[in-house]
């Protein structure tokens, strides 16, 4: 018996037979999980995806509501929630739709972040931003195996408007209008100073002229009861007061006289104005803030019966279309005294609006197209400031200036394309934003430039060091090289944008949509 019992026990001990089932069992939980790892887990991600768009959407268009009371609504109707307009059946459980708000979101949030950009914290929301959360359970398939039935996810969207729709844009354009600017760009298919209008054109089109809650309200002398992104129109050479009309009156019969250039006071912060009176004075300014460019923000179509539009060739009499403004020239190129009258006059108007409503803070900008190159003859500037001070024409430059410095020797005959860049780096002290835009800006020239800081400056630098400085979302220097009869190299290292109308377009991309920003912004 026993030695029946050995055979039996060494053959179980070697029987090799069925043990690659336990290791069956083992890998197919281990290709099991690994199913679910990349199936769920991807599925999960995909839904994530879907989610986190959905939420973006939701940001953006409670932010273009901020200064509605029903932003918190308006967002949440963007949301992923059933019935919203991004719900999404891949963000479902069993075919209900499984996504809701995280408790206490839609929130609206005042971040400094966004004040830098010139948005201020408004009523009725006090915000300047709005934060939107939201989570979805989402099935899951081969991990369920597993006793894994459902995953969470949830997605996080912050949005603000972009710079400055919550408050006052204060908007003055200075236009060139010497004799160069009647030479044709065949890029363009017109004289410089047309394609030069048919851009401002195209950024009157993309803004909003009056408050987007209360809508326009009546419109007196060009002025909407409830404005937001006002336009005031600049020249050089200046103009006399009497005959300024006649850049919009759609005449087209003759020029606007060009006196000397005169040479307004570089304004302070506060208590400056610009308003020449007197038919036979100077003046720089063609039209004052108006906001009747458009009917309504609901509109592109210019109001063909604004002076504002008419100055920029989209006026209309009847069915005739109006001319715009023309380049007669006549004094030569000479622009600092421009941007001291442009700065005082958006110095008035912020002051206006603040003294309106205390908690407005108005955002002003100026945008200056030009070739850059600042070359009148002394008999083609007035012998005293408008205050009455003699002019020195040779004024020297004073110690402590440079590229960035507003320390100048203006006025003078000396120096001009250097008085041009301290008169903008002025205005930029003053918290205005400059935006240049180089229309042919050659490589060399600025002859009256021999002495200062900067002697051997060229225009294509001048019209570079003038603009603020680039931000990460907002370039402040365009160039247009590209146009016919030039030799001009100047290129913006911000942009590639080159046509005319094209920069104007992305100028005013900068004051139009809500903008998503950085998650956690404080």
């Amino acid at each position: 018996m026993k030695n029946q019992t050995r055979p039996f026990l060494r053959r179980a001990l070697k029987q090799q037979d069925g043990q690659v089932l336990p290791w069956v069992a083992f890998m197919m939980m281990l290709f099991l999980g690994m199913s679910a790892f990349v199936v769920d887990v991807g599925h999960a991600y995909y839904c994530y995806q879907e989610l986190q768009a959905a939420t973006d959407a939701a940001a953006l268009a409670g932010a273009q509501q901020l200064l509605n009371s029903t932003a918190v609504s308006v967002a949440n109707s963007y949301g992923a929630q059933s019935g919203n307009y991004n719900t999404n059946p891949n963000l479902e459980v069993s075919g209900a739709n499984s996504v809701s708000i995280v408790p206490g979101y839609p929130k609206m949030v005042c971040l400094n972040t966004v004040k830098t950009l010139g948005v201020p914290c408004l009523a009725p929301n006090d915000a300047n931003a709005i934060i939107v959360k939201e989570q979805a359970v989402v099935p899951t398939f081969f991990a369920q195996a597993f006793g894994i039935k459902t995953m969470t996810v949830s997605t996080t969207s912050t949005a603000a408007v972009a710079s400055a729709r919550a408050a006052p844009t204060n908007i003055a354009i200075i236009l060139d209008t010497t004799a160069s600017m009647t030479t044709v760009d065949s890029n363009c298919g017109a004289e410089r100073i047309t394609c030069a209008e048919n851009g401002v054109q195209t950024l009157l089109e993309d803004l909003f002229p009056c408050n987007q809650v209360l809508g326009c309200g009546t419109v007196t002398n060009g002025v909407a009861t409830n404005p937001l992104d006002q336009i005031a129109l600049f020249t050089f050479p200046n103009v006399t007061v009497g005959t300024a009309s006649k850049d919009y009156d759609c005449s087209g019969s003759t020029n606007p006289t060009i006196p000397v250039y005169s040479f307004p006071s570089i304004p302070a912060s506060t208590g400056s104005s610009y308003s020449p009176s007197g038919s036979s004075t100077a003046t720089y300014e063609i039209l004052p803030f108006e906001s009747d460019y458009k009917s309504s923000d609901a509109v592109a179509a210019l109001n063909t019966a604004s002076a504002l539009a008419t100055a920029a060739g989209g006026g209309k009499s009847g069915s005739t279309t109006c001319p715009g403004m023309a380049a007669p020239g006549g004094d030569g190129t000479y622009y600092a005294g421009s941007i001291y009258a442009a700065q005082a006059a958006l110095n008035a108007q912020a002051a206006a609006e603040v003294a309106a409503n205390s908690k407005l803070d108005p955002v002003n900008i100026i945008i200056i197209l030009s070739d850059g190159e600042a070359n009148a003859d002394s008999s083609k500037m007035a012998s005293t400031t408008v205050s009455g001070t003699t002019v020195n024409y040779n004024n020297p430059w004073p110690s402590g200036g440079g590229a960035t410095s507003s320390i100048t020797n203006y006025p003078s005959q000396l120096d001009q394309c250097q008085q041009a860049v301290a008169a903008a780096n002025y205005a930029k002290g003053q918290g205005t934003q400059v935006f240049t835009i180089a229309y042919g800006s050659e490589s060399s020239g600025c002859t009256t430039d021999t002495s200062g800081p900067q002697s051997s400056i060229t225009p294509c630098q001048v019209m570079s060091q003038m603009a603020s400085t680039n931000t990460a979302t907002t370039n402040y220097f365009y160039s247009d090289y590209n146009q016919s009869g030039s030799s001009s190299t100047c290129k913006s290292p911000g942009t590639s944008v080159t046509a005319i109308s094209d920069i104007f377009a992305a100028i005013a991309q900068n004051f139009l949509l809500a903008r998503l920003i950085p998650n956690g912004s404080s």
